[in-house]
């Protein structure tokens, strides 16, 4: 057997010895990925105060994970507002963005962004009747989930949803990809 150094185990939130961080975003960089738009429905602290809003994300770590019953998996930043909102309310959805959807996953994907009722001021989209979640107009297919259970993940929660609806309003076009730290699409 080769002499082979032994692997350290990692600190927590660490990474074992030789890997950086740096190191491991590039490598996973050379993984393509779907875009979806992941939405909610905050509804309103109180009966006499603002109606509720619409919160949005840009997220490329989703995956199908169950047939039977159908799942799905979505990868959230621990403490971001989605993060924090699946945590209090179960009900989101999904849009599989098109590739002519650059503009939506770029504008919920923005640092420092102006609040989710303006980003959605101008996008077409439909209500869920599942889950009352924005489903934008124009995506490859659609998908209303409710919480089935949360996982802590590092820096990250993992989110699996059952898919209570599921739908393809619109078969036109590619899907939109990330590739390389950039948004590409197919051929």
């Amino acid at each position: 057997m080769p002499n082979t150094p032994p692997i350290t185990a990692p600190a927590a939130y660490g990474h074992p010895v030789g890997v950086s961080n740096d190191e491991f975003r590039a490598a996973m960089s050379r993984l393509a990925a779907g875009v979806v738009l992941v939405t909610a429905f905050e509804p309103p602290l109180d009966a006499d105060g603002p109606k509720g809003e619409d919160v949005g994300m840009t997220a490329t770590a989703f995956m199908s994970v169950s047939l039977d019953p159908p799942l799905v998996l979505v990868s959230l930043r621990e403490g971001s507002r989605m993060d924090e909102l699946l945590d209090e309310q179960p009900l989101w959805a999904v849009s599989v963005l098109s590739e002519s959807q650059r503009h939506i996953a770029g504008r919920f994907a923005m640092k420092g962004r102006i609040s989710d009722r303006l980003l959605f001021e101008d996008i077409p989209y439909v209500r869920g009747e599942a889950t009352g979640a924005a489903l934008v107009g124009g995506a490859l297919a659609t998908l209303e989930c409710r919480t089935e259970q949360r996982v802590q993940a590092g820096d990250h929660t993992l989110v699996i949803g059952r898919v209570l609806t599921a739908a393809v309003p619109s078969a036109d076009g590619g899907p939109l990809a990330y590739f390389k730290g950039r948004y590409r699409q197919l051929g």
